[in-house]
């Protein structure tokens, strides 16, 4: 295979001579370049020497299927769905729609992810030039082979990594890859990397790394895939659901026995009996309502242009505190301003010298444009150059001949003063604050490209700074209140990263660090990753260590960012969080995207997960109460020999009044307080009690009821002694679950109270529910069991409470009985 300086002249560089093939018109230091021929591409193709990567993204959309619909719960719900089904009461069977919107939401919310994954791509479409042949032909990026020569102008998109054959002017933008946000001049010789784009000038570079070895493609490596992050609610779900497939196979053993040899039932009713038993163990709702509350949260964060790419992303924000952010894109526009025009020496000529030097530019850098912008109402005359020389990041300044009004020059004042100049060092110690500083001068007429002009004579310092984006001050803010540390991650200079922290008041900046100087990974690392507020100079990889520091530590960390340079990070944190306008590799890592570009946005993407994971972990003491009382119900029933005193459909009641309907509305209400760990015991402290009472209440009530109980009544009136028992004891901890109290909630609770009770009182209800209230004596020993329940729930949660310390008290999102 020969390489690009084959002694033929088919692709080499040699001395300086005539100029190249079209496409090369300017660039100096090649002569006699053809290129590739098509052997010698056909032969680079055949060797798979091309920039084609085979993407092994994220799940199969059968695997996707697989998993939300071959769950545990689906399967406990499938089995006694088809138990219920055969025999013949359908009614009963109204829980099996569980199945199909348990699976629909999962898998809907995660396709939709795999495609954001599956169309990763550090490198977005892009057609390069090549010269093959002697001639210039536009090729995809994916057909440029092994040592292509590939030309490049202003706007082009560097596509492979490779060393630069040629240049004029050639600068390149590499704040995707690096978080530098100034342009880099390329000399011959020097590398360029997939992923950054040219901005100025023209140049050639040969294609040395393609494919999988290029840097925008090692990155992607590492960025794309799936990842599960289930997080603790889930988890904690997850956990329980695997106790209660344990629990179920034994209780309903011991219920069928119970039902068919004890009480002598056929199979239908015993069925019947051991499906009611063992549907209401498992805390369906809790999965759906937790699915669906983040669906929702979900659908309110796109209204404010924030687009979630996975539900648990949800959880985790509600737990972050720490938010790890860069700075240019996110907390400061891609620009400057004028900060300040400091008169050296008072010259009237000052502004209007200024605006010509920026119009003269085909195309102004940001400084340039940051000047024009801050004198743009200035009443200076007009004035047209009769000479100009642009602005180059070689020789740092531009400069022109006004006619009458003088020849003036801009630069940087280290290239313009000689060392020592007063000027010079007041510019300096200006800089040294992280701020941009510029020279304008008046110089002597003679001016050329090659030389510096002479006779300069400063007359005004220029102070430029970063643009701040005006919403991130608003932002940080919500972060201070919420005790949520911010810490500025980038790759930009410490010194200039540290301004813009000070100017938006960002806590504990201190001395920002540059991270060329940090430790390797360790103690000495975590140490500074935890105190320090601004961090500068830091590279991809350092990101991510930080990341990961911070997270060993304890902290959940929120990452935001905009480049290519922040995806390991991106990737790594508990939620990353991209813009909306960054590197196509930022946004599919990132478990949200920041539409709109707005940092504003991240608090309420915060505060909605709060609220979502707040209010779940307060509901779910209605669910696992439910389990709890169902697990001891059949428990007691076999104990005490007597039938399981509902049927599905009694279930479906308690369902719908105690728990579905008023759960999935209490989860929208506001909420602001950071989720904490440990859900799973704080839930079960309140759950566990309050379901033993309810449970051994239930049970009185029925036993009193039941035909050789005191009332000798039949097991449809005792069942619905029994209902109204457990209904009524319910709905007292729904209301406590529901504080504090706002209008709506109690009005919640008297409709969820009403609804049982039309059910009850109403004919059509009484014969589809197969309820009997007809005798208010059996009624009022309902209501009675229910009230001693009640206090008794009250009581005991009142003695837990006295017994746990005060901070764990304080750390719940639960009711404080």
């Amino acid at each position: 295979m020969r390489a690009v300086g084959d002694a033929d002249g088919s692709g080499g560089a040699g001395e300086a001579g005539p100029a190249g093939p079209s496409g090369l018109t300017g660039l100096t230091g090649l002569t006699g370049l053809t290129g590739l021929t098509a052997n010698e591409v056909a032969e680079r193709v055949a060797a798979g020497c091309t920039n084609r990567v085979e993407r092994t993204t994220s799940r199969s959309g059968w695997d996707i299927v697989r998993s939300n619909v071959f769950t545990r719960i689906n399967a406990i719900y499938a089995i006694l769905f088809a138990i219920v089904m055969s025999t013949g009461h359908y009614l009963d069977g109204l829980f099996g729609a569980l199945i199909v919107v348990n699976s629909a939401v999962g898998m809907v919310q995660e396709i939709r992810a795999k495609r954001t994954l599956d169309r990763l791509a550090i490198v977005g479409r892009s057609d390069p030039i090549v010269l093959r042949d002697g001639a210039t032909l536009g090729v995809e990026a994916a057909d440029i082979v092994a040592d292509d020569i590939v030309l490049l102008s202003t706007g082009d998109t560097i596509v492979v990594d490779g060393p630069v054959l040629a240049t004029t002017s050639l600068e390149v933008d590499e704040s995707m890859l690096t978080g530098e946000s100034d342009p880099v001049l390329k000399a011959v010789g020097d590398e360029v990397l997939s992923g950054s784009f040219v901005i100025a000038g023209t140049g050639a570079y040969r294609a040395e790394r393609l494919g999988a070895e290029s840097f925008a493609q090692k990155l992607a490596a590492e960025a794309r895939g799936f990842r599960p992050s289930p997080g603790e609610l889930r988890t904690g779900i997850n956990q329980i659901l695997r106790i209660i497939t344990w629990v179920l196979i034994p209780v309903g053993i011991l219920t069928i026995v119970n039902q068919l040899f004890r009480n002598h039932q056929d199979l239908s009713e015993a069925l019947r009996g051991m499906v009611a038993a063992l549907v209401p163990m498992v805390p369906e709702g809790l999965v759906l309502m937790t699915s669906v509350a983040m669906a929702v949260g979900v659908i309110r964060l796109g209204r404010r242009n924030a687009l979630v790419q996975d539900l648990p992303a949800i959880e985790e924000l509600a737990r972050v505190d720490v938010v790890c952010t860069d700075k240019t894109g996110t907390l400061t526009e891609n620009g400057m301003s004028l900060a300040e025009l400091r008169a050296v020496v008072p010259d009237p000529g000052t502004e209007a010298a200024l605006i010509a030097l920026g119009r003269a530019e085909s195309k102004p850098n940001a400084s340039m444009v940051a000047i024009l912008d801050g004198l743009g109402g200035a009443s200076a005359p007009l004035l047209h150059p009769l000479v100009s020389i642009p602005f180059s990041s070689a020789r740092k300044w531009c400069a022109a001949d006004l006619g009458e009004a003088g020849a003036w020059v801009l630069g940087a004042p280290d290239v313009l003063l000689p060392s020592g100049d007063p000027v010079r060092v007041e510019a300096e110690r200006i800089g040294a604050d992280g701020l941009r500083v510029l020279l304008v001068a008046r110089c002597d007429a003679d001016i050329a490209v090659d030389r510096l002009p002479a006779g300069i004579a400063a007359r005004a310092i220029i102070v430029l700074e970063q643009r701040v984006r005006p919403e991130a001050q608003g932002a940080l803010d919500f972060f201070a209140e919420q005790d949520v540390a911010v810490k500025v991650v980038s790759g930009d200079n410490a010194a200039s990263v540290g301004a813009v922290a000070r100017t938006l008041g960002i806590a504990g900046v201190g001395a920002p660090v540059d991270a060329r100087s940090l430790p390797e990974p360790g103690e000495d690392f975590d140490r500074i990753a935890a105190d320090a507020a601004v961090f500068g100079r830091v590279s991809p990889e350092q990101k991510r260590q930080l990341v990961r520091s911070l997270r060993s530590q304890g902290r959940t960390v929120a990452m935001t960012g905009d480049g290519v340079n922040d995806v390991l990070a991106l990737k790594d944190a508990d939620v990353g969080v991209a813009m909306g306008s960054g590197s196509p590799a930022s946004r599919a890592v990132s478990r949200i995207v920041l539409l709109d570009d707005s940092f504003a946005t991240l608090p309420h993407v915060v505060a909605e997960g709060r609220r979502v994971i707040g209010n779940i972990e307060r509901v779910s003491t209605l669910f696992l109460t439910k389990t709890v009382y169902s697990v001891l119900l059949a428990l007691f029933t076999v104990i005490a020999a007597v039938p399981f005193p509902f049927l599905p459909r009694h279930i479906t009641i308690i369902a719908w009044f105690t728990i579905g309907i008023p759960a999935f509305l209490l989860s929208l209400a506001p909420n602001t307080e950071r989720a904490r760990t440990g859900f799973v015991p704080r839930v079960l402290r309140l759950a566990v009690p309050a379901g033993f009472w309810v449970a051994a209440a239930t049970l009185t009530s029925f036993l009193l009821v039941f035909e050789r109980g005191v009332g000798g009544g039949s097991q449809v009136q005792a069942s619905t002694t029994a209902l109204i028992t457990l209904l009524v004891i319910a709905l007292w901890i729904l209301g406590v679950v529901a504080r504090p109290f706002a209008p709506w909630k109690v009005a919640l609770v008297i409709v969820m109270a009403g609804g049982p009770a039309a059910l009850l009182l109403t004919p059509l209800g009484q014969r589809l529910f197969e309820l009997d209230p007809s005798n208010l004596e059996f009624t009022l020993i309902g209501l009675a069991v229910a009230v001693a329940g009640i206090v008794l729930v009250q009581l005991t949660w009142w003695f837990l409470a006295r017994r746990r310390p005060r901070s764990q008290s304080h750390a719940s999102h639960l009711p404080h009985p």
